[in-house]
């Protein structure tokens, strides 16, 4: 057991972040979100205590850390829309790069030297027909997979070193909801599929726009590996648990090895909701790449990990489970 050890949370506010702490809260840690609140939600930081502050703020992370003396970090807090980082890039260098160095440098100082690092399929880039394995070359085709890169290589960095120890998990889609609709995917402007869809089916928007349809895919759509944000977590769980084992640094991909196309998502979620989904059809958007699809047997062969609810169908019911009943505001 954990024994109330406190483990900081960035980005705990947000969509997977807040999963992580009621997790965390569940395995009898004491999770400390650290959150500035310009894309989380107040009101998700349901399950420990709430620090405001900016990545960037060392002064503010130096006395989060003298008051939790936490004894790893869980790091979510980034921006992450690809949209958005081929336009402004430079929020992307500023916000993930340089807060997680500064964040970093917070933890040594403050001798906690560990992190479970929330990283992404897109550092991979566009390699289209290829089972992305943790040995897959990473070229990254935006500046949100660039500067999550870069972060990975300042952790292997600050491990030769200063001995900072990581486990780090290369997301694949994380969809879904807390099936027990606490806590869900709710983003400011919203910009993942599923809850796009969700969206269109109440009305909230006119219709879902599908980006491009002429890419080399059976459908003309791009295809993406889903994995159920609670699996997601228990990953991430495992992973805590793999450095207190003191078994050292790692990278791990997360996904399921099989992979939906836009429209394939949008079949089911009409089957799942009973509801047609409205929908135009776009030009294709910068920075998509055609196909991402996860190889994650080194996740399952040494963490255990097993993706027991990364079914399309049970990931888009949790989350209309949630988007009836579960959002922030209105």
């Amino acid at each position: 057991m954990a024994d109330g050890k406190k483990i900081l949370v960035t980005g705990g506010a947000g969509y997977i972040g807040s999963h992580a702490c009621k997790a965390l809260r569940a395995a009898g840690y004491v999770p400390v979100t650290y959150d500035n609140l310009s894309t989380g939600w107040r009101d998700a930081v349901r399950f420990g205590p709430l620090e405001e502050g900016d990545l960037n703020d060392r002064a503010r992370l130096d006395q989060v850390f003298a008051s939790h003396a936490p004894v790893a970090v869980m790091h979510f807090g980034a921006l992450s829309d690809v949209g958005q980082s081929m336009r402004e890039p430079g929020l992307y260098w500023h916000n993930n790069a340089c807060g997680s160095l500064t964040l970093i440098q917070a933890m040594i100082a403050a001798g906690c030297k560990r992190m479970v690092f929330s990283s992404t399929c897109a550092t991979y880039g566009e390699q289209d027909g290829v089972m992305l394995d943790e040995s897959a070359v990473q070229q990254p085709i935006n500046a949100y997979g660039a500067s999550k890169l870069a972060i990975e290589q300042m952790l292997s960095n600050f491990r030769n070193s200063d001995g900072l120890d990581s486990a780090i998990f290369r997301y694949f889609n994380v969809a879904g909801a807390d099936p027990e609709a606490e806590v869900g995917e709710f983003h400011r402007p919203e910009t993942h599929l599923i809850p796009l869809i969700l969206d269109a089916i109440i009305g909230k928007r006119d219709a879902l726009t599908i980006f491009g349809t002429d890419y080399d895919t059976p459908d003309g759509t791009c295809i993406r590996d889903y994995v159920h944000v609670s699996d997601l977590i228990d990953a991430h769980i495992a992973g805590l648990d793999w450095l207190d084992a003191g078994k050292g640094s790692r990278v791990f991909n997360l996904g399921t090895g099989q992979g939906f196309s836009v429209m394939e998502v949008l079949t089911k979620a009409r089957d799942v909701t009973g509801h047609e989904v409205p929908y135009n059809l776009g030009a294709r958007r910068a920075g998509d790449c055609t196909k991402l699809v996860s190889a994650s047997t080194r996740a399952r062969a040494e963490l255990g990990w097993v993706p027991r609810r990364s079914v399309m169908e049970e990931m888009i019911g949790d989350a209309w489970r949630w988007h009836k009943t579960g959002h922030y505001e209105g």
